[in-house]
């Protein structure tokens, strides 16, 4: 599995970005994750979509901001990002995993994109 996150840039507080997650090679059975990570700090995961069945997974932290969805055409995972917030500011990365549900643990996610800046300016 191959991965390719984009759609990373500078934003108001308050405004929107979509990151997008370009998947190749038998993506399909797995699950789909983002996570970020700011600077000094530990890499977070925040939300997670099965590629078959569609279940979505979301901290607190973005539940009811940030929206997953993937286009099975495209082959590509999407990550809208409403309302964001200056603490929203950090590296995103997408990632691949088999598991059916996302979890945070980093050593459940074999496969990684590269990171995409977010900013989020007050």
């Amino acid at each position: 599995v191959q991965l390719q996150a984009s759609g990373g840039g500078l934003v108001q507080d308050g405004g929107s970005l979509r990151l997008s997650c370009a998947a190749s090679g038998g993506f399909s059975r797995y699950t789909m994750g983002w996570f970020r990570q700011a600077p000094g700090k530990e890499r977070e995961f925040i939300a997670s979509i099965n590629w078959h069945f569609g279940d979505t997974v979301y901290v607190d932290s973005v539940k009811g901001r940030f929206t997953l969805s993937r286009d099975s055409a495209k082959n590509t995972v999407y990550l809208q990002m409403n309302s964001l917030k200056p603490e929203d500011t950090a590296v995103y990365y997408c990632a691949a995993g088999y598991q059916r549900v996302g979890v945070p643990d980093l050593n459940n996610w074999p496969y990684w994109g590269q990171g995409t800046q977010v900013t989020v300016s007050s």
